[in-house]
């Protein structure tokens, strides 16, 4: 009796101190297999961003696409640059006339095609020799030029010879699919014109008016703005001086300010704080004089503290924010595919939180398999009241279902159940079931007792992505037209239910 008396204390003890342990979250979903269903276009995987033009001549810059591609298919590609110095194509000659050299965009472009990749074509930055002030540098490490032109009839001129070199290359037909965007957020110091928005308004209104001289048929928009901003302005500039827009663009990261994004002191999750955003600029189009205008969130990205861009957090809060903004949004570009990435210098060593999918020497993230996973949903989606399911039809009549445990960085989360309750389906129909957790796609651990290696070599990197490679689909079936899921924190399942 002693002993039990001192247990029974040393416990009550333990549980003043650490408080009770919590049991898993409990969620029961119901899924109507023929409950009316809405469409639902991937528009989270069919563009990335990705650094910077030159970048795309690497070898390792192109491997990374043709992998990102088998899980994604995406079909745009965003960088900065296409006018950098670095790649040639303005200069002038010992009389001041204009040069122009598109042998760089040739191969830049040809490269993206060639592996079935159209590109968004940022129109950034200013050459040199055509900007007002050539010392006006932005501080990222590869020094692009910031200043608006030095004459605004020789960037008309350069405009247009741009586009009717890539029209002649590559035919009307083709480049009518391609986006061309103006610039990339001149609401901060990748602009430096002033007045900041009326001179970056003027810039605009000559770029698109120069583009559609080309051909009509190229399709122009911007204003490109980090956290959202100037969208009223702009859509009542472009509508007031008859300058045309095909689109709207503009970004919005998780790890965005409240005040930065909304303009409030608000108390907003920084997993809402994107498609808060996309809703507040969908509703500025839906007010504006033009509508119908497509919105392009041309970058974006989950919060990025404590490194959590290399850990299987993506693959959640990916899919929750494809949950909210489903919709709202034409098409959402990641920032980026890859960590061949140089806005601080080279990549030191791999896994240092960078935007990518795929680590330094090709090694794929838990966020590659993440993409991999929402990939296989379908393009017809049964709407339901979780936070943290979405359903979808698949073309050959069954279902795909993507589930998840979302817990933030630094946060201590606990395990999830959720329940799935089927009607319409048969009692024991078979599924197939694939996940990335913290033991399931999650390179990290193979890395750590790799040793950690900065510069790891082809051969250590095929064993890091051979090791964690998803496994096939674990197949089974359904008890009573019931799946109970158990769900680690931040991990994401994707059930697939056959006809």
């Amino acid at each position: 009796m002693v002993k039990a008396s001192y247990w029974r204390c040393f416990v009550w003890m333990l549980l003043l101190l650490v408080g009770p342990i919590a049991a898993p979250a409990q969620e029961k979903v119901e899924i109507d297999a023929q409950a009316p269903a809405e469409p639902f276009p991937h528009f989270w995987e069919q563009m990335f961003g990705s650094g910077r033009a030159i970048l795309t001549l690497r070898e390792s810059y192109r491997e990374d696409m043709r992998a990102v591609k088998q899980v994604a298919d995406f079909r745009y590609v965003r960088f900065h640059a296409i006018l950098h110095d670095e790649v040639g194509v303005y200069n002038e000659d010992e009389h001041g006339n204009p040069v122009y050299n598109f042998s760089y965009v040739d191969q830049i472009y040809d490269g993206l095609l060639k592996n079935g990749v159209r590109p968004f074509v940022e129109i950034s930055f200013m050459p040199k020799k055509l900007a007002f002030n050539p010392d006006a540098l932005h501080p990222f490490w590869y020094k692009q030029n910031v200043s608006p032109p030095k004459s605004m009839e020789r960037w008309d001129d350069l405009i247009k010879h741009f586009a009717q070199h890539l029209v002649d290359r590559y035919g009307i037909a083709e480049v009518s699919q391609w986006y061309f965007e103006v610039w990339n957020e001149p609401n901060i110091d990748f602009w430096n014109g002033i007045p900041r928005q009326r001179s970056y308004f003027d810039l605009y209104a000559h770029t698109a008016r120069d583009l559609k001289s080309v051909s009509p048929q190229l399709r122009v928009g911007g204003p490109a703005t980090a956290a959202a901003a100037w969208i009223s302005e702009f859509l009542r500039f472009t509508s007031e001086n008859h300058v045309p827009v095909d689109f709207v663009s503009t970004h919005g990261y998780a790890d965005d300010t409240v005040q930065d994004m909304f303009g409030t002191n608000e108390d907003i999750s920084m997993d809402d704080r994107v498609c808060r955003a996309i809703a507040k600029v969908q509703g500025q189009i839906k007010s504006s004089a033009t509508p119908a205008l497509p919105l392009f969130w041309t970058e974006w990205n989950v919060q990025g503290q404590l490194d959590a861009r290399d850990t299987t957090f993506v693959g959640p809060a990916l899919a929750n924010t494809v949950r909210q903004c489903d919709g709202l949004v034409s098409m959402m570009s990641f920032w980026t595919f890859s960590d061949v990435f140089e806005e601080g210098g080279p990549i030191a060593k791999p896994f240092e939180g960078q935007f990518g999918l795929r680590a330094k020497g090709g090694i794929n993230k838990p966020s590659y398999y993440g993409y991999g996973l929402l990939h296989q949903l379908g393009e017809q989606r049964i709407v339901n009241n979780s936070k943290n399911v979405i359903v979808t039809k698949t073309t050959d009549g069954g279902l795909a279902i993507a589930a998840w445990n979302l817990v933030d960085p630094g946060q201590h989360g606990n395990r999830r159940t959720i329940n799935l309750v089927f009607s319409h389906v048969p009692g024991n129909a078979h599924i197939s079931v694939q996940r990335v957790d913290a033991d399931n796609g999650n390179v990290l651990k193979a890395y750590e007792a790799m040793g950690q290696p900065v510069d790891p070599t082809p051969a250590q990197v095929e064993q890091l992505n051979r090791e964690t490679a998803l496994a096939a689909p674990e197949d089974k079936t359904l008890q009573g037209g019931k799946l109970e899921l158990d769900l680690m924190p931040n991990s994401l399942v994707v059930i697939k239910v056959q006809r």
